[in-house]
């Protein structure tokens, strides 16, 4: 029997709502600029144009109800509430009409983001990896099976201190989520355990320290946690 040189690292697991079972995280994939009302917040022009992917480390992910650090090497910390679909299937080059035979749930997460490292890769042509995957950049609540979130189509919002930041609804988003696993599938070969980001609405903002958010899907669930 084989041994590891140092310690093998943990899986990271999600909490799946109404059984103590985890759902294990393979990937996270994450899908920019999904909603016109954010495009344009960030200068853009909204259109059905390639989509643009990027990826976070499995061990990003948080479980709500926690206190997350304040991340260095920022001035400019924000919240972007999201879709997230967690995966019991997988495949490349995969057909929209076939993905959710793939969908083992959904959840309610939130991609943390430093706005000023991205705005100067963005400026610099460079990736996005210290602006988006850095440590607890993914808080997320506990997966809602698909046979009862069926096809999540309402309200998306969150909330800072109790105050509305970001509200609209899940069906304004630009790609829908059948698109999106197919676009990603062209491009990496999906498997079971993987995670997908699916965009945020408008109303992205700053975070402090000691902030509380709260974020809530019609039909999926919540996220809630602390900036320390």
């Amino acid at each position: 029997m084989s041994e590891f040189v140092i310690p093998a690292p943990q899986s990271p697991t999600v909490a799946v709502e109404g059984t103590e079972a985890r759902f294990p995280v393979r990937r996270i994939y994450c899908i920019g600029r999904n909603y016109e009302a954010h495009v344009r917040e960030m200068g853009g022009t909204p259109e059905r144009s390639t989509p643009i992917f990027f990826a976070k480390p499995a061990d990003a992910v948080v479980p709500s109800g926690s206190t997350i650090p304040y991340p260095p090497g920022t001035a400019n910390f924000h919240h972007e509430i999201e879709l997230v679909v967690a995966l019991k299937g997988g495949g490349a080059d995969i057909a929209p009409e076939d993905a959710a035979g793939l969908i083992f749930g959904y959840a309610v997460g939130v991609d943390l983001t430093r706005r000023d490292l991205q705005a100067a890769s963005a400026k610099a042509g460079q990736p996005w990896e210290s602006s988006k995957g850095f440590d607890n950049s993914a808080p997320i609540g506990a997966i809602r099976p698909a046979a009862s979130a069926g096809d999540p189509q309402g309200a998306i919002r969150l909330t800072v201190n109790g105050e509305t930041r970001q509200d609209a609804l899940l069906s304004s988003l630009i790609w829908k989520v059948p698109e999106i696993i197919a676009q990603i599938s062209s491009l990496w070969t999906l498997q079971p355990g993987d995670l997908i980001f699916t965009g945020t609405p408008e109303g992205v903002g700053p975070l402090v320290r000691g902030d509380k958010v709260e974020g809530q899907i019609e039909g999926v669930g919540s996220v809630a946690f602390t900036i320390g």
